[in-house]
Order: C-alpha cells, then sequence, then structure tokens
C-alpha cells in the first residue's frame, strides 16, 4: 500500500474510530463546564453500546435499514437515565465526585454484562445485521485528493459527530444557558447571586454528558465490533477523558484530540499493509492509543486548567 492510498484508508478510518471518543468527550466537557467532575464517561459508553446492540438485535425486522439510528436514541436515553445517579450523588448529596465517577464504571459493566449472560446465556451478544451504513457525500467526494479521503465512504455518524461538536461550541459560548453553564464551573456562588439555579444547571449538565456518551458507545459497537461484550469499549470511555483534557475543556479541542486518538487506533489496524512501517511490531501499534492516553491525563503532552469550580460541591450559603 502507497503513502496515498494508506491515507485514503487511515483518515475515514480515524474520523470513524474518533466519532464515539467525539460525541463522549463534549459531554464530559458539558459536565465539567458545570462543575461536576465525571470520569464515569466509560461506564456511560458501556450502557450505551450495550443497549444499542440489544436493541439493535431485538427490532431489526421492525424498523429495518433505521435500526441503528433509532438505536442511537434509545441509547441516548438510557446512558442518560443512568447518569443521573451521578448527578444525585454528586450534585444532591455532595458525595466524592470521583468516587461516584468510578462506581458510575463498575456499575455499567457489571449490569450490562449480567444482562447480557441472562438474555444470551454466553457472555457476548450475537452479532447484529444492521451496521450503520457508509455513505459517499455527493459532489464533495469528487474534490481531487481530499475527497477521497474525507468524503468517500464515511460513517454517517462521523459526519454527525463533527455536526455535534460544532453545535456544542455554539451552544457553551454564544447561547444564555452556556453561559449559566461556565459561570456555574467557574464561581457557583456568584451564579447563584444572580438567581441561576446552580444545581438545576448542574443536573442538566451532567444528564447531558450521559446521553452523549450514550450515543458514543453505540455508535462505537455499531459500527467497530457489531456485537457487546467485556471487551468492547476496553477503554474508549478513558480516552475520551483524556481528549477533553487534552482539548482544554473546549469542544473543538475535545475533537482535535479525539481525531489524534482515533488516528492512533486507525494506525494499529492498517501499520501492517503500509510498506514504510510494515516492520515495525504491530504490537507497539496497539498499545499506542493507551500510551498516549496515559501521556494525555498525565499533562506530558501540556498543562490545561479545569473549570476553577471542578469537583467542588456547591452548598447554598456557602462562602
Amino acid at each position: 500500500m502507497g503513502f496515498l492510498e494508506a491515507l485514503y484508508f487511515i483518515v475515514p478510518t480515524s474520523i470513524a474510530y474518533a466519532a464515539p471518543l467525539i460525541l463522549t468527550a463534549i459531554g464530559g466537557v458539558f459536565s465539567e463546564r458545570s462543575g461536576v467532575v465525571n470520569i464515569g464517561l466509560e461506564g456511560l459508553m458501556v450502557m450505551g453500546a450495550f443497549v444499542g446492540i440489544v436493541f439493535n438485535l431485538a427490532y431489526a425486522d421492525v424498523f429495518g435499514g433505521w435500526t441503528p439510528w433509532i438505536a442511537l436514541l434509545v441509547a441516548m436515553l438510557v446512558s442518560a437515565l443512568f447518569s443521573v445517579m451521578h448527578a444525585v450523588a454528586s450534585v444532591s448529596f455532595r458525595a466524592d465526585q470521583v468516587v461516584s465517577g468510578v462506581a458510575i464504571n463498575m456499575l455499567g459493566i457489571a449490569i450490562a454484562l449480567f444482562s447480557v449472560k441472562m438474555m444470551f446465556g454466553k457472555g457476548q451478544t450475537d452479532f447484529i445485521q444492521k451496521k450503520i451504513p457508509r455513505v459517499n457525500i455527493p459532489i464533495l467526494q469528487d474534490i481531487p485528493v481530499i475527497g477521497p479521503m474525507f468524503f468517500k465512504s464515511v460513517y454517517g455518524t462521523s459526519v454527525l459527530a463533527i455536526l455535534i461538536a460544532i453545535i456544542a461550541w455554539f451552544v457553551i459560548y454564544k447561547t444564555p444557558f452556556g453561559l449559566r453553564l461556565r459561570s456555574v464551573g467557574e464561581h457557583p456562588m456568584a451564579a447563584d447571586t444572580m438567581g441561576i439555579n446552580v444545581a438545576k444547571v448542574r443536573y442538566t449538565a451532567v444528564i447531558l454528558s450521559g446521553g452523549l456518551a450514550g450515543i458514543g458507545g453505540a455508535i462505537y459497537s455499531q459500527t467497530m465490533t457489531g456485537d457487546f461484550g467485556h471487551a468492547t469499549i476496553n477503554g474508549q470511555g478513558f480516552m475520551a477523558l483524556a481528549a477533553m483534557i487534552f482539548g482544554k475543556w473546549h469542544p473543538i479541542g475535545a475533537m482535535g484530540a479525539a481525531l489524534f486518538f482515533g488516528f492512533a487506533q486507525a494506525l494499529a489496524i492498517s501499520a501492517g499493509s503500509i510498506s514504510f512501517i510494515e516492520n515495525v511490531p504491530t504490537v507497539y501499534f496497539y498499545i499506542l492509543p493507551y500510551v498516549l492516553t496515559i501521556l494525555a491525563l498525565a499533562g506530558f503532552i501540556g498543562k490545561a486548567n479545569a473549570p476553577k469550580a471542578n469537583g467542588v460541591p456547591y452548598i447554598k450559603g456557602s462562602r
């Protein structure tokens, strides 16, 4: 495989792998911009992946080609409801947000795997027949060089993820809700003084993060794996968390970081076909995404300042 042919394969694959990370990382941005640390993104993605696959298997004959898209909505709703537990613990009970997030991660995979065992009698689900399709974008696919690279044989969810990143940027930085969200995450007492309901904003942000992470998990399971098992998500939520931090809690920055991690994953599956790196042991490429995640979380690539009230419970009337 030559260099240009490699790009024609790696670029769309990178965007496809990045799409679940983009949505989940933006969910994390909403939550942490409101002041609630959400390291439970992995568990929320797991629930989304599980629900997406089960719904797809159950209703493929009913909804036909629309099944994977409706499955995304169902996964969004279930993960949003699942995230309410984190919101209650973090906002209402003012529990340690990191501990609550860890509990969400453990509970998500436990519920999903127990349900799979009960429903299918084995450790993983059957494979779905209705996967999210690849599409060619008219006119744009005919642009020389970049057309086949970015606009040919792409998943519709890749386009959706980029659109949601742009919408999230607009909502957070150009709307009254976004201003309230950021004020609550920076100085909740001042926001409360101005009449903003801190608890309501934080609940909304955490539920939004759950819904977006659920979509991300359902996208991953319906594009990359085609089934659900214990290793389906396998750290994708933590990569999304790293992308959020690497992107400095900004939707566009998180998207860029997610694309970076997506490229690392795409490189791992295509390295053996690329002539100038085919002799590099494949194991190095498989561990690359996780090494990059650790480096990003450790702050090796660049220091980023979280919202000032991030992780700090707010008690009305406190100073």
